[in-house]
C-alpha cells in the first residue's frame, strides 16, 4: 500500500515542529497522508481529506511535507482514473488558486499548481483509455456473435435448401433409372447395368449429402449434436482410387489410367480426402468438357509433398474458360478444388498440359500420417 510508506515519512518530515503549536503541523501531515489507506475503497472521501489537510497546511502554516504533495497527486490520479472524473479537477483546483493568490508558501503552491491537475487529468485520461479498450472488444464480441449467427442462419438456409429440393430430385434419379431398368422390355444388358450404375451413383450422392447436411446442422441446434451417421465421415483414402477410375472408364467408356510415382505412404486422412476429392472433380471436369478424352491420373510422392496431376488430352482450357465452368453461368469445380488444396496446406493450379489438354496439378502435405 503506498498510504503507509507516506505517512511514515510525513511524520519524520513534521517531527522537527513538534513542539507548542506546531504540534498541529503533525497532525496536519498525518491527515495529508494517511487517508491514502482508504484510497482503494473510498477514493473520493481519501481525496477530499487528502486536498482539504494539504490546503489547511499550506495557509495555516505555509508548509507542507514532500510525502504530503505525493499524497495529492496519487488521490488525485486515483480519484481520476477509479472514482468521479468531474470531482478530480475540482479538488486539484484550490492550489491554482493559492498560487494565483500569492501566498507564502510560493514554491510549494506552484509546483502542486502544475502537477495536481496534471495527476487528475492523466487518471481521467487513463481510465477513458480502458474504457475505450473495454468499449472496443465489447463491440467485437457483438459483430463475432452477429456474423456467427448469421452464418448459422445461412448454413440452416443451405441445408433446407439440400433437402428439400437438391436431394428430392438426386432420389427421383434413383428411382427413375430402377423403374426404367425393370420395365423397359428388351433392354440389352449394357443399358440395364448403365441404369443401375445411376442408381447406384445417385444412392451414393443421397448419402453424402446426408454427410453433409450433418456438418451444416451441426451447430445450427442448440445444443444437439448430430446423429452418428448423419456426421463427416472422411472414409475415402487414395487406395480407393482405383475404384473411382473404374467408374470413370465405365461412364466414359474411355483410356483412364493411374500412374504412382515413388513409395506409397499411407499419408494424413484429411489429406488423402483432399487429394480423392480433387481426382474425382478433376475426372468429372475432364468427361464434361472433353468428352472422349484419355485421362491420366498420376500421384507421385516425393517425401515430404504428394504430387498430383491429372491430364487429359481433350480441346485444352479453352472450353473450360470460356465455357459453364468459368464463365458467367458460374460453376464451382476449378475454385472447390483450389479450396480443398488450400484446406490441407498444399496449393492447386490448372492450365495448359504438354502435349495438348488440360492439366490439373496439385501439391499437398506429404507426411505420413502417425
Amino acid at each position: 500500500m503506498v498510504g503507509a510508506p507516506l505517512v511514515l515519512l510525513a511524520v519524520i518530515e513534521s517531527v522537527g515542529h513538534a513542539r507548542g503549536p506546531d504540534l498541529a503541523f503533525v497532525l496536519f501531515a498525518v491527515a495529508t497522508t494517511l487517508p491514502l489507506v482508504l484510497l482503494w475503497t473510498q477514493p473520493f472521501a481519501a481525496a477530499l481529506v487528502v486536498s482539504a489537510a494539504a490546503v489547511l497546511s499550506v495557509t495555516g502554516f505555509q508548509a507542507l511535507t514532500v510525502a504530503g504533495m505525493g499524497a495529492q497527486l496519487v488521490a488525485g490520479y486515483r480519484l481520476g482514473r477509479t472514482g468521479s472524473p468531474w470531482a478530480a479537477l475540482p479538488l486539484a483546483a484550490p492550489f491554482p488558486i493559492l498560487a494565483l493568490a500569492g501566498v507564502e508558501a510560493r514554491t510549494i503552491t506552484m509546483v502542486l499548481a502544475c502537477l495536481a491537475p496534471a495527476a487528475a487529468l492523466a487518471g481521467i485520461a487513463r481510465r477513458a483509455h480502458d474504457d475505450a479498450a473495454a468499449n472496443t472488444a465489447a463491440r467485437r464480441v457483438i459483430a463475432d456473435s452477429l456474423l456467427e449467427h448469421t452464418a448459422r442462419g445461412e448454413r440452416a438456409r443451405i441445408a433446407r435448401e439440400l433437402h428439400d429440393v437438391v436431394a428430392h430430385h438426386i432420389s427421383m434419379v434413383a428411382v427413375q433409372a430402377e423403374n426404367a431398368r425393370l420395365t423397359t422390355p428388351g433392354m440389352p444388358p449394357a443399358g440395364a447395368e448403365r441404369l443401375s450404375a445411376i442408381g447406384d451413383t445417385a444412392r451414393a450422392a443421397l448419402t453424402e449429402m446426408r454427410r453433409l447436411l450433418g456438418v451444416l446442422r451441426e451447430d445450427t441446434t442448440a445444443g444437439e449434436r448430430p446423429r452418428p451417421e448423419l456426421r463427416p465421415q472422411p472414409g475415402l483414402r487414395l487406395d480407393e482410387v482405383n475404384d473411382l477410375l473404374d467408374e470413370a472408364r465405365d461412364a466414359s467408356g474411355t483410356g483412364t489410367r493411374l500412374i504412382l510415382r515413388g513409395s506409397p505412404v499411407t499419408l494424413d486422412p484429411g489429406v488423402e480426402l483432399a487429394a480423392y476429392r480433387i481426382i474425382q472433380e478433376a475426372l468429372t471436369n475432364a468427361r464434361r468438357h472433353a468428352p472422349g478424352a484419355a485421362v491420366d491420373v498420376e500421384l507421385h510422392y516425393a517425401g515430404d509433398a504428394l504430387r498430383l496431376f491429372v491430364r487429359d488430352n481433350g480441346p485444352g482450357p479453352a472450353v473450360i474458360s470460356h465455357g459453364r465452368e468459368g464463365g458467367h453461368e458460374g460453376g464451382h469445380g476449378l475454385a472447390g478444388m483450389r479450396e480443398r488444396a488450400t484446406a490441407v496446406g498444399g496449393d492447386l493450379r490448372t492450365g495448359h498440359a504438354a502435349g495438348g489438354g488440360f492439366l490439373v496439378e496439385a501439391s499437398l502435405p506429404g507426411e505420413a500420417a502417425g
